[in-house]
């Protein structure tokens, strides 16, 4: 494995402290969902979902009580009560991973697109959780996919700005519950043959912080950040919002989109560094789906074994929109490389977009 001394200015550079992903109890194989759905997706769903790299899923309710559901305000509902409490196991987690009180977060950054909340969900959990009364509150909306890492990016720009300080990113999605059930097109069946459901949040320290604390951590700093917004492409990826809730827009142009631009925009943004993709050892990348994952591999001419993490989030998880880069982020973390370890996450999302950020361990 390669290991590589960057000569990107080191000082004031965040860390990771910790990552946590979370799951509803609801376990299903891609059999089962299958069963359960081809009722209103007919015959053809069964291709799709063969063939969607997804062995599992989480869902948030009981697959019975999707039935139930008599439209946009029971499932955001249920997406609220589910969410506050995935996102408040989520984050307790990460916190007591990093050994962090939540009274000491300072910042905290949240994103979803599979609800609608107000109060935001990190606000409503916030006396729930202990944060402070003056903690500071960015939630995102509309990013999607990209989410995990813009947050991760976004974490990274506030504490270089303040150093001694706790961030923390918290992201939610409950995809099962966006499904429409009337909607036969090619995009839904796509949709509901891949997406899962879940919770993550990362715990990141500025450097003047991180430099006081002697705790042996693994996490990785984050070195950079870059954002891509690509030409013509608002069509590719995104909702639908009505009176239905959010109908998917999902265009076969994603891999196209993405063989184009994503091999140049990483050449470049890690050429600004000194690097070559050959001196990143770690790839982060988001599970978009089988086609993006080799897209990717083939864009950047990676091993065989580089995307391993990205493969097996989506097998066991199902895409988990912004929380599926903090799943496989966390895996990383879990088997972290030898210092001096470049990584670099990728994820792409609505726009169409993408963010880049440079790890090292």
């Amino acid at each position: 494995m390669r290991t590589h001394s960057t000569t990107t200015t080191t000082y004031a550079d965040p860390s990771i402290a910790a990552t946590a992903v979370q799951f509803p109890e609801h376990l299903y194989s891609q059999e089962e969902l299958i069963g359960a759905l081809t009722d209103f997706a007919g015959p053809e769903f069964r291709r799709f979902a063969l063939s969607s790299g997804v062995a599992s899923r989480h869902t948030a309710l009981p697959l019975p009580r999707y039935r139930d559901l008599g439209g946009f305000t029971s499932a955001n509902e249920a997406y609220l009560e589910v969410a506050l409490d995935l996102a408040e196991k989520a984050l307790l987690a990460a916190l007591d991973k990093a050994n962090i009180e939540p009274s000491e977060v300072d910042i905290v950054f949240s994103t979803t697109v599979t609800g609608l909340a107000v109060p935001t969900v990190e606000a409503r959990l916030a006396a729930r959780v202990g944060l402070r009364e003056d903690v500071k509150r960015i939630p995102l909306f509309g990013l999607g996919c990209v989410a995990g890492a813009a947050g991760v990016a976004r974490m990274h720009d506030y504490l270089r700005a303040f150093p001694d300080q706790v961030a923390a990113l918290l992201a939610v999605e409950l995809c099962s519950l966006t499904i429409q059930r009337q909607d036969n097109s090619i995009a839904n069946l796509v949709a509901t043959s891949l997406f899962g459901d879940g919770a993550g949040a990362v715990i990141a320290e500025g450097a003047d912080r991180a430099a006081d604390r002697s705790t042996g951590r693994s996490g990785p700093r984050v070195l950079a950040t870059r954002s891509r917004l690509y030409p013509d492409t608002e069509g590719v990826m995104g909702w639908k919002i009505g009176a239905d809730g959010f109908r998917i827009v999902l265009s076969a142009d994603v891999a196209t989109v993405t063989e184009k631009y994503l091999g140049d925009d990483v050449r470049k943004f890690l050429a600004d560094h000194g690097l070559t993709p050959q001196d990143v050892s770690r790839w982060v990348c988001h599970p978009g789906g089988p086609r993006v994952i080799e897209t990717v591999e083939e864009a950047l001419d990676l091993p065989d074994n580089a995307l391993d993490h990205t493969r097996n989030s989506l097998r066991n998880n199902g895409n988990l929109s912004s929380v599926s880069v903090l799943d496989v982020l966390r895996a990383n973390l879990a088997d972290p490389p030898p210092a001096g370890s470049i990584g670099l996450m990728i994820a792409m999302g609505p726009a169409f977009c993408s963010e880049l950020v440079l790890l090292a361990w």
